[in-house]
C-alpha cells in the first residue's frame, strides 16, 4: 500500500490538476455548483452501485470521481472566496473530533449504540440545543433512504423500541389496518396505511440487522436478470412475448428461475 508521504502527494497532485483545468479546460471552465449538483447525485448512486456488485476495482474508479467533485466544489469555493479545501478538511476534522468524546476526550461508551445516541445529542449541542433531531434529514432524499434516516435519527435520542419483537407486532398491526382500508376501497385512505406499513417494515429491518435499501436493490437487480433471461429463452423459442399470456410467461419464469440457481 502507499505510504503517507505518498497519499498527500496524490492529493496534491489533484489539486494541482483540478487549477489547470479550471484555468485552461472551456467545459471545466464554465461549471458551477449548480451544474455539478446532478452529476454528483449519478456518481454517488454509481458508487452503491459498485459497492452493491462488491466491485472493488469500480468502487476505487468512483470514489476518484466523487473526490473530483470535492475538490471541484472546494475550487469554486476558493474562487468565490467563501471557502477553500483546506477549511473544507480543518471543518470536517474539527466536526470528528467534537463527536467522538470517548477518543479524544474521557467520554465511556460500551458500544456502538452508544457511540450513535452521543453523536445525535453532541449534533444538537452543535445546533444550539433548539434544533429538531430531524433537522439533518435532506428533503430530496428518495423515500426509503428518508425512512431509513428518519428513524436512525430518533433512535439516535432514545425513540424506539427495545425489544424487535414489538416492532414485528407494530408491522402486522399496520397490515391490519391495510386490508382494513383494502376493504373499505377508499384509495387516499388505503395509501396512508400502505405508507404506515412500509415505514415499520423500514423500522422492522433496522432491529435485525438488515438495510431495507440494499435488500429491495438486490431484489430489484435479481428480478431484473432473471426477466432479461426469461425473454432471451423466448426469443430463443422463437416466440414473441408481446403475444404471449401470463402462464406462458410464467412457464418460462420458472426456467430462467431455474437457469439462474444453476449458475
Amino acid at each position: 500500500m502507499n505510504s503517507r508521504e505518498d497519499k498527500l502527494q496524490a492529493f496534491g497532485r489533484l489539486l494541482d490538476i483540478m487549477d489547470d483545468l479550471r484555468a485552461k479546460c472551456p467545459w471545466d471552465m464554465k461549471q458551477t455548483m449548480d451544474t455539478l449538483r446532478h452529476l454528483t447525485i449519478e456518481e454517488t448512486y454509481e458508487l452503491c452501485d459498485a459497492i452493491l456488485d462488491g466491485d472493488m476495482e469500480e468502487v476505487k474508479k468512483e470514489l476518484g470521481d466523487i473526490l473530483l467533485h470535492v475538490v471541484f466544489y472546494a475550487k469554486i469555493g476558493s474562487e468565490e472566496k467563501a471557502f477553500d479545501i483546506a477549511d473544507v478538511l480543518n471543518a470536517i476534522s474539527e466536526k470528528l473530533i467534537f463527536r467522538h468524546p470517548h477518543v479524544y476526550g474521557d467520554e465511556e461508551v460500551q458500544d456502538e449504540e452508544d457511540v450513535k445516541q452521543n453523536w445525535e445529542k453532541l449534533k444538537l449541542k452543535e445546533k444550539g440545543g433548539n434544533a429538531s433531531v430531524l433537522e439533518g434529514v435532506p428533503n430530496s432524499l428518495p423515500a426509503l433512504v428518508k425512512a431509513i434516516r428518519i428513524q436512525d435519527k430518533v433512535r439516535g435520542v432514545g425513540f424506539d423500541w427495545d425489544d424487535k419483537e414489538d416492532v414485528w407486532a407494530k408491522v402486522k398491526e399496520e397490515l391490519e389496518e391495510f386490508e382494513a382500508e383494502m376493504e373499505q376501497g377508499n384509495t387516499k385512505d388505503m395509501e396512508a396505511e400502505y405508507g404506515d406499513l412500509l415505514f415499520s417494515l423500514v423500522n422492522y429491518s433496522r432491529h435485525i440487522n438488515i438495510n431495507p435499501e440494499d435488500a429491495l436493490e438486490r431484489t430489484n437487480k435479481k428480478f431484473r436478470a432473471r426477466f432479461q433471461l426469461m425473454e432471451m429463452l423466448i426469443r430463443d423459442d422463437e416466440k414473441n412475448i408481446s403475444s404471449m399470456d401470463l402462464g406462458e410467461m410464467d412457464l418460462y419464469w420458472g426456467k430462467a428461475k431455474r437457469q439462474m440457481k444453476v449458475k
